[in-house]
């Protein structure tokens, strides 16, 4: 499947700035309160010209548009739900290193 057929996530529309570094948050958005204050966190952040969500499921699965979104971000930001980490390591799975991680507990 070439690129120009590839799927693109429907959840993820790019990185705008608005001025100052250009940030993608992930969020863990787990079945606990912890991991769904995390998405709540992320949604807050993006709507305060923070940063800009984007779909911590696609990075697990490598859909190429994410990808480019992070190749063309200043600074990647993980909020995670517990310890175990798993936004975190979905990222670091996909080859990036966050400058960023929030655990909320």
């Amino acid at each position: 499947m070439t690129e120009q057929n590839t799927p693109r996530c429907a959840c993820e529309s790019g990185i705008e700035p608005e001025g100052g570094p250009k940030r993608i948050i992930f969020a863990c958005a787990g079945a606990s309160k912890a991991g769904q204050l995390t998405n709540e966190a992320a949604v807050r952040l993006t709507k305060e010209g923070y940063g800009k969500i984007a779909c911590t499921a696609s990075l697990a699965v490598g859909t190429p548009s994410i990808k480019k979104n992070v190749e063309a971000a200043d600074e990647v930001i993980v909020i995670d739900g517990c310890p175990v980490g798993c936004a975190r390591q979905i990222a670091e799975k996909a080859g990036i290193t966050p400058d960023q991680e929030i655990v909320v507990t």
